[in-house]
């Protein structure tokens, strides 16, 4: 008998059960942050080092002593899987954004394209940098619907920014297509999704430049930071200089073999070694905690994908998911509410998508209300036509108050995927019979 036959049958069983004795946990499951389960002597001597060492500036230490070199390591480790040649490290998600915005040159007057629903970090870059967000609709995966996309290109769009949202790839086959016709910039926005792939390749590999947070809430993590990656030098020297105040260290210049453009103004987010200490420990771990991932949501998958008209979130390469959760979608908002409300009785608590907001009903931003009263981002004619609001994103709110889900920890066991699937099984039927 097959593991996934066995699996099938334990998880009927426990059904079974729960139905004459109540509910399936004892206990509620609380899924976790995925890097911080990881942690072990790995990161604890990186850090160690460095602590020794007192050099926790990252281009020098003390005189005469030792620099531990974390961060350049981290930076080398992270291109090769991410078959990328250039990764610079940063303090965060949310500052990688920005460092790739002025990368690519996005200003005053120019237009980004940006999913309706993604982290706020993703519009207020734009914003940051002059520019005007322009939302577009997602579809069921999530992530940016392309057919919307390619309504909302006007002849100042220049960069479209593809966000792979909750661990699953965006359509990159067709934005990536659209770009090129329309001879935009992509942006990639792997934050959500660090080790998953698209089509064999690493997310981020496709675009002109990428990004990823290392935030708490993300695959690998040092609580704060963030990466930089592309295979471009031009744009890998205007981030290394927009990142550390507009110029450039030996380390990166050795890099790129040089530099080749001119200073700038720029800001500083650069990377210290404590930080660098546990990202390095966290990539050498990354296989790992995605093959485990990605192990519990296929016991999910398996368990209850035979269930009579299902619908599962939609999934552009099922191999590349990341798997961080299972989500299934319903005829509208109150049945979806009412299969949450009765997997929470069974102690399987889910939820409707997360980790992002729907940008359009911010109310800061359905004001245009900016870092000051003349930011250059809505005095345009373009940004003060703009409207934000539930009308500009309808498709986005419904899909998203249709679907509904578990989200899933790298770390549970057989036993919680068992009750995981046996909750869905005496649920879902029940939701739909109803309906």
């Amino acid at each position: 008998m097959s593991l996934t036959r066995r699996f099938f049958m334990a998880a009927s069983s426990a059904a079974a059960v729960s139905g004459a004795e109540g509910p399936v946990r004892a206990t509620p499951l609380r899924p976790r942050h995925f890097g911080p389960l990881y942690y072990d002597q790995t990161e604890w001597g990186f850090l160690k080092e460095v602590f020794e060492a007192r050099a926790p500036f990252r281009f020098w230490g003390m005189p005469g002593g030792k620099t531990p070199d974390k961060v350049s390591s981290f930076e080398r480790e992270f291109s090769a899987y991410m078959q990328t040649k250039y990764t610079l490290a940063v303090t965060s998600g949310t500052a990688a954004l920005q460092v790739a915005m002025a990368a690519l040159e996005v200003g005053p007057g120019d237009e980004v394209i940006v999913p309706a629903w993604t982290w706020h970090s993703c519009f207020n870059a734009v914003v940051m940098a002059g520019a005007l967000p322009v939302l577009a609709e997602i579809d069921t995966t999530f992530n940016l619907d392309p057919a919307d996309v390619e309504k909302r290109i006007t002849p100042r769009t220049k960069v479209l920014m593809a966000v792979h949202l909750q661990g699953n790839p965006a359509r990159m086959d067709e934005l990536l297509a659209i770009a090129r016709k329309h001879k935009l910039k992509v942006l990639e926005d792997v934050s959500q999704a660090v080790g998953a792939s698209y089509k064999g390749r690493p997310l981020g590999s496709m675009g002109d430049i990428a990004i990823a947070s290392l935030q708490v809430n993300k695959t690998i993590s040092a609580g704060e930071g963030g990466a930089v990656y592309t295979n471009d030098a031009a744009l890998y020297e205007r981030a290394v200089r927009f990142h550390d105040v507009g110029g450039i260290r030996a380390v990166h210049s050795d890099v790129m073999g040089g530099p080749k453009g001119q200073a700038f103004i720029g800001v500083n987010y650069r990377v210290n070694e404590f930080t660098g200490a546990v990202i390095l420990g966290q990539i050498r771990k990354l296989p790992r905690v995605v093959a485990d991932i990605r192990g519990v949501a296929k016991r999910v998958y398996d368990g209850i994908r035979d269930l009579p008209g299902i619908e599962f979130r939609g999934l552009p390469d099922p191999a590349g998911e990341l798997g961080s959760g299972v989500y299934l979608g319903f005829a509208g908002k109150a049945q979806r509410d009412r299969f949450l409300e009765l997997m929470k009785a069974e102690n399987v608590p889910g939820g409707g998508p997360s980790g992002s907001v729907i940008l359009p009903l911010q109310e800061h931003i359905i004001a245009k209300r900016g870092p000051h009263p003349k930011w250059p981002t809505w005095t345009s004619a373009e940004g003060k036509a703009v409207r934000y609001g539930p009308e500009a994103s309808p498709r986005t709110i419904a899909i998203l108050e249709r679907f509904g889900g578990v989200p899933l920890d790298p770390k549970y066991t057989e036993k919680d995927t068992r009750d995981i699937v046996a909750a869905i099984r005496k649920v879902y039927p029940k939701v739909m019979a109803a309906s």
